[in-house]
């Protein structure tokens, strides 16, 4: 499957296995579990649905600290690309910029990445507005 060029409008990633297989399956053993037990209300019905709801549970969760490690390498390693690309004044500040705006400015080319941290620390821009000003996109095909 050939990748096509990553922008703003296409950087989202969709995982077919979680978001596709996990996470549909997961709807259909909760609605036939909570189907079964309405229909037949007793203890082991109880505890297939709260099998299934811990299942469901622990997925999110293990999606969610797989996310929030991924996004800890991102916010290091763009620190440390900040600190050798920004002039000293700007490198001062690179402690004020939010998780989220170091992890969008990962798509930002090393030759306007200066700039959008001066344009995101004078407006204190999200993480859209950074991302949307981009021009020369980094691809980030490693994303979870």
């Amino acid at each position: 499957m050939a990748q096509t060029e990553q922008n703003f409008k296409n950087h989202v990633r969709f995982d077919p296995m979680f978001h596709g297989f996990l996470a549909f399956g997961a709807l259909i053993l909760l609605g036939s579990t909570i189907y079964a037990l309405v229909r037949q209300p007793d203890w082991w019905g109880a505890v297939r649905l709260l099998g299934v709801l811990w299942a469901i549970v622990l997925m999110f969760k293990m999606r969610l600290y797989a996310l929030q490690v991924q996004d800890r390498v991102i916010r290091l390693e763009e620190r440390m690309r900040l600190a050798q690309l920004l002039p000293e004044p700007t490198r001062a500040r690179i402690g004020a910029l939010t998780e989220r705006q170091l992890i969008a400015l990962r798509f930002a080319s090393d030759g306007e990445v200066a700039g959008l941290v001066e344009q995101t620390l004078g407006g204190n821009w999200d993480s859209k507005q950074i991302k949307q000003a981009v021009r020369n996109w980094r691809a980030d095909t490693f994303r979870v």
